[in-house]
């Protein structure tokens, strides 16, 4: 009886031994054998992982081919991001909980698809460029993945995926606007598109990873690479690529702290004086014998100079394949007017200084991009009117516009009529924006009405109650 007792208790630690062996000295590797790989990929949060990429992405990808151009190619970086996240999901299966170094070395691939991702929507804008900057904004909902806890300096996973994804509304809901009434295929590659985040990655991530992904506590080791090489791109503008940026060698999690964060990681870190330079005695002011209580003013005026302004490139005022006007470059111009158009076509404005557009027609859409103290005319619009990028604009609706949205752009001053009063306004990261509105008289003085700029953010019964911030000097 205690022979028999004593060979299972041998057996046992036998497999126990072989078990331990496997986990150790057959750790993952990229082509390596042992099946971990294949284990993993069984794993039923890989699997739903990829039900969601069949079930929402398949959607995405139909309405993108109906499409095309643009969109279909967006659409396809997409797809190629949320492949990389699946073989992320494989890989820390059997890999150990990263270091901030190995964190960014980890999540190179994925960050290296958001950048091609934001990209696309670099450069001069196109037709689709609301589609570009959703989906590309979207991307940053797969961050969740590097969340290591409360000092990591992201939100829980939950919230980091609807965060995101309001981001990126933002702008799918330009492209329901614009194509709501003219092609339900754009209508559908929207709904597809926020599908895909909530409820659809929501749910995944609160159903398998509500407090972020779990590591294997015996998997391999991620490396940190040597050193970042010196020509390798920056992570472009916040929000969405820098969140996943593969250089900060010094963060606490994958997402760079900037601002105070960068402040704080560096005040813990232990080193904040390590890069101050030793102030000698003939540096202090008092023993200083070069200077005086005068100011120069060679060196004021050198400081104050203006930098120099990039060239613009040559002006244009032109219709192009009889769908789309083009006023560009346009400086010190005040008599251009669009007078024969139709609700077919559009109007596209950019990089004018200084000049006055009036527009004697209605037309689909307007959009002024990346202007300095311009202003425009029109009458009516059938979709939307957008100010991006721009600087003291003034603008003046005699007729109708459903919407009027304001994006990135410090002083906008509307004159609206009393046809476009229920005219739907958004403005997103700008400031001084007044709307003037027709007096109660018929020849009445026109009432200005300043849009807030500044919110205050309450958590109450769950969740956050934001409300425009009201300023009274009694």
């Amino acid at each position: 009886m205690e022979e028999k007792l004593i060979q299972r208790l041998e057996s046992a630690v036998s497999r126990l031994e072989a078990l331990s062996a496997g986990s150790h000295g057959g750790a993952f590797t990229a082509g390596g054998g042992g099946g971990g790989a294949d284990d993993a990929a069984r794993d039923p949060s890989v699997v739903a992982f990829g039900d969601l990429i069949d079930e929402h992405l398949s959607k995405l990808s139909a309405a993108a081919e109906v499409i095309g151009g643009q969109v279909l190619g967006i659409s396809n970086v997409v797809k190629e991001a949320f492949a990389a996240q699946k073989e992320l999901l494989i890989t820390l299966k059997h890999t150990q909980k990263p270091s901030p170094q190995g964190m960014a070395e980890f999540l190179k691939p994925l960050n290296d698809i958001i950048k091609k991702a934001n990209a696309m929507a670099e450069g001069k804008r196109s037709d689709y460029f609301n589609h570009l900057k959703a989906a590309g904004d979207s991307l940053s909902a797969l961050a969740w993945i590097a969340y290591t806890g409360k000092e990591c300096g992201m939100s829980m996973p939950i919230a980091h995926v609807e965060d995101s994804w309001q981001m990126a509304e933002f702008y799918s809901n330009k492209v329901l606007v614009e194509y709501r009434n003219k092609d339900p295929n754009h209508v559908e590659w929207v709904k597809a598109l926020k599908d895909l985040y909530v409820p659809g990655l929501r749910d995944y991530v609160k159903k398998f990873h509500p407090l972020g992904p779990v590591w294997s506590p015996t998997g391999k080791v991620i490396a940190a690479s040597k050193a970042p090489s010196s020509n390798s791109p920056a992570a472009p503008a916040p929000p969405p690529a820098s969140l996943l940026s593969s250089e900060t060698s010094r963060a606490s999690c994958s997402k760079p702290n900037v601002g105070m964060s960068a402040v704080f990681q560096q005040i813990s870190s232990g080193d904040i004086t390590s890069g101050l330079r030793k102030v000698t005695n003939d540096m202090k002011a008092k023993n200083r014998t070069d200077r005086t209580g005068v100011v120069g003013t060679t060196e004021k005026e050198s400081h104050a100079a203006p930098k120099a302004t990039p060239k613009a490139g040559p002006p244009k005022f032109e219709l192009q394949m009889g769908r789309k006007w083009v006023v560009e470059n346009q400086i010190e111009n005040k008599s251009l007017v669009i007078e024969d158009c139709d609700a077919k076509q559009s109007v596209y404005v950019y990089g004018c200084k200084n000049s006055v557009l009036q527009i004697q027609g209605k037309v689909n859409n307007i959009t002024v991009d990346k202007c300095i103290k311009m202003g425009v005319v029109f009458k009516d619009v059938v979709a939307a009117f957008e100010v991006v990028n721009c600087s003291s604009i003034e603008v003046q609706c005699q007729g109708s516009a459903p919407t009027i949205s304001v994006d990135n752009t410090g002083g906008c001053q509307l004159y609206l009529s009393k046809d476009s009063l229920e005219t739907s306004i958004s403005t997103a990261k700008s400031s001084e924006i007044n709307v003037m509105v027709p007096g109660a008289e018929p020849d009445g003085d026109w009432v200005e009405h300043a849009l807030p700029q500044q919110y205050i953010h309450v958590f109450k019964d769950g969740r956050f109650e934001t409300t425009p911030a009201s300023h009274s000097g009694g």
